[in-house]
Parts: C-alpha cells; sequence; structure tokens
C-alpha cells in the first residue's frame, strides 16, 4: 500500500492506525530517505501505545528499551555494519521476548528480520512537506480507502 502524507497531524494519525494493528512481537522495520521521518512515525506509534517517555533516536546506543505500558524496543541500526554485530549485542534475545520491535534502518540487516515483519519505507517527494509512505506486512486499507500513491 503506497499513501502520502503532508503534515505531522497525518503522521500521528498513521502511527496510531499502526499501533491499532500491532500485538506482542510485533516488528516494524523502517526504511527510507535520511530524515524523512522514521523517528517522528516512531514517535507517534509509541505514543499511541501509551509510553509517554521522551522518544529519540537511539543512533549512538543502538537500542532503547520501554517497558511501560507495553514492552518495546527502538533500534536505530544505522551505524551498524552488518547483521554479525546486531547478534553480538543480543538482538535474538529480543526477538525472543514479548515485545514490540521497531527499528530504523532496519534494511542494513534485512537478511535477519523474520518474514513476518511490517515494512514501512518514508521517501522525499518533489513537494517538501510532503512524504511517500510504502506499507507491507500490515493491512490499513479499512482506514485509508481512498489512499492516493
Amino acid at each position: 500500500m503506497k499513501i502520502k502524507i503532508s503534515n505531522l497531524l497525518e503522521t500521528e494519525k498513521l502511527g496510531k492506525v499502526i499501533s491499532q494493528k500491532l500485538k506482542d512481537k510485533s516488528i516494524i522495520c523502517l526504511t527510507g530517505d535520511l530524515g524523512a521521518g522514521k523517528t517522528t512515525l516512531t514517535q507517534s506509534i509509541m505514543k499511541e501505545l501509551g509510553i509517554e517517555e521522551y522518544i529519540t533516536s537511539p543512533t549512538y546506543t543502538i537500542v532503547n528499551e520501554y517497558h511501560h505500558p507495553k514492552k518495546v524496543f527502538h533500534f536505530d541500526v544505522f551505524r551498524i555494519n552488518d547483521a554479525d554485530e546486531m547478534f553480538e549485542i543480543g538482538f535474538d534475545d529480543y526477538l525472543n521476548q514479548d515485545a514490540i520491535i521497531i527499528i530504523e534502518w532496519a534494511d542494513i540487516i534485512e537478511e535477519i528480520i523474520p518474514k513476518d515483519a511490517i515494512w514501512i519505507k518514508i521517501l522525499y517527494t518533489d513537494n517538501i512537506d510532503e512524504r511517500l509512505i510504502e506499507i507491507t506486512g500490515i493491512d490499513l486499507e479499512e482506514h485509508y480507502e481512498n489512499f492516493r500513491d
């Protein structure tokens, strides 16, 4: 599915819709242009999950953990060189927990991502305020019947 969003309010709506479809052990893989809104969408999803902490991208720490009210692991693998590095930090242990996992720059470690993951690609368009969002692995059609691409 492809949709276009034009502002923060639409990003928040998308985050809300996605969060309503998640269950424990859901994995959200975010990819796309630098600065296009991966962290902003993550913040919107986590807000809807009830996480009230200030959400930042864990670019230097690789993973931030949140445990209330839902367990969520937020990864930013921008600085990871390969999948082996992920196993060194215990990625497989994270996968085995009843938690929602959100991974920014997931395409870097695509070969170790479970097949049932949700993939969200965020791209700039010619309009500076607009983003093209490509989503696979989750059905949002009922919320975006009139989606545009």
